[in-house]
């Protein structure tokens, strides 16, 4: 049964001759393409006839798809492809006289080789599309779930799909595959073993203010290479680096960045738990379901192309809000992530909120686990999208 994606219209929408759709393993990008639109034909590099084609002989392969749309997946693989898709690319606009129209779409997992091969041939050529796993609002337009469990099991579609209640399994093979083979290999990583354990730390320091010494320290390594090994893990779609709010007004905001898994499944089985109910109890259930709610905000701002900034709140003086959203230059938003409902942080008591923002102070939501409906400012995370797109259509109105 198919899983409807959210980003499935700002793809559709989008006409530019080569689509780049990017993502980690497992995220459902192949399934996504052949879904969009019957009329490509797959081209998969994970053949390996095809691959050495394209490897050895990149124009007589595409000749054989001559003025059809294709879809090249894992594209990454053959990088003498590249040339002949962006000779391909110029030669469609200049005979089409400016009809626009998708002909091609290729998909990567591995963001590093792609990146490579796109700066080189493909700049200005090609629109860009991120494929993550799917979002609490997915999940739940397919099937109901428990909040908790799709905390600890996370978003990946085969688990849903194929209706997997344990997933251990499955994430064991994929940090196997992806974290420990990928990622190491294509990153060039020489100390394997400090970089597995690198990711287990990183998993139980969520939404905490990084230290590069103190991680490097326990890891053994310099705090150069933890630096490195985090724009790695961001660039692979596996974390991303949550930035403070700064502003020229105060000085007292606190500079050092928050982090947070792409994934909380992920993020789970790097910690080592073996089931969602043993994490209710445990010091990590406030930071996983905090990491659950970014992880919406994250994909609802991907999927829908909003354009939003994504920072965090804290000053010298331990004023802290988990979120803060820039919807555009003149409109804010804060967010506390809470597991239960409780009352909202009164942010007119904020020095530093006051001085920065003066008279026109954010709303601040509370994003809580569970409940079946919106009371107030209190948003089960079920509705947070719900929510956050009334103010996106609020916002658009008003403009």
């Amino acid at each position: 049964m198919w899983i409807y994606r959210d980003i499935s219209d700002s793809i559709r929408k989008n006409a530019d001759v080569i689509q780049v759709i990017r993502g980690p393993r497992q995220t459902g990008k192949t399934s996504l393409m052949l879904h969009l639109d019957q009329g490509f034909q797959e081209v998969s590099l994970d053949d390996p006839a095809l691959r050495a084609l394209a490897q050895r002989d990149p124009e007589l392969l595409l000749k054989q798809f001559e003025g059809k749309k294709i879809f090249i997946d894992e594209a990454q693989y053959a990088p003498e492809l590249f040339p002949s898709l962006k000779r391909r690319t110029d030669l469609y606009k200049r005979t089409t006289q400016g009809k626009r129209e998708t002909m091609i779409r290729l998909t990567g997992s591995n963001q590093i080789l792609m990146d490579k091969q796109i700066k080189e041939s493909l700049a200005g050529r090609a629109s860009f599309f991120e494929l993550n796993t799917l979002s609490v609002s997915e999940i739940l337009k397919f099937e109901n779930q428990p909040i908790q469990q799709i905390l600890y099991k996370g978003g990946w579609p085969e688990v849903y799909s194929q209706k997997i209640s344990n997933p251990n399994r499955y994430l064991d093979n994929y940090i196997n595959t992806y974290i420990e083979k990928d990622i190491v290999l294509s990153a060039g990583i020489q100390r394997s073993n400090e970089f597995l354990k690198f990711v287990q730390l990183l998993s139980g320091r969520i939404g905490q203010l990084l230290d590069y010494a103190s991680l490097g320290n326990d890891v053994g390594v310099d705090g150069k290479t933890i630096k490195d090994w985090l724009f790695t893990l961001q660039r692979m779609h596996v974390i991303d680096l949550l930035p403070p709010f700064s502003s020229n007004l105060s000085s007292r905001l606190i500079k050092s960045p928050k982090v947070y898994f792409i994934d909380t499944g992920l993020a789970c089985r790097m910690q080592g738990w073996q089931s969602s109910e043993a994490i209710l109890t445990s010091p990590q259930q406030g930071p996983l379901f905090e990491n659950l709610v970014f992880s919406e905000i994250y994909k609802l701002n991907i999927n829908y192309q909003l354009g939003w900034k994504l920072f965090h709140w804290r000053s010298k003086e331990k004023e802290e809000i988990d979120f803060l959203i820039q919807m555009n230059p003149n409109e804010f938003l804060f967010i506390e992530a809470k597991v239960s409902a409780q009352p909202i942080s009164d942010i007119k008591k904020y020095p530093e909120v006051r001085k920065v923002f003066k008279s026109n102070l954010p709303d601040i939501l509370l994003c809580h686990q569970e409940g079946e409906r919106i009371l107030g400012n209190q948003i089960p995370i079920a509705f947070l999208k719900e929510k956050l797109m009334e103010r996106v259509s609020r916002s658009f109105d008003q403009s």
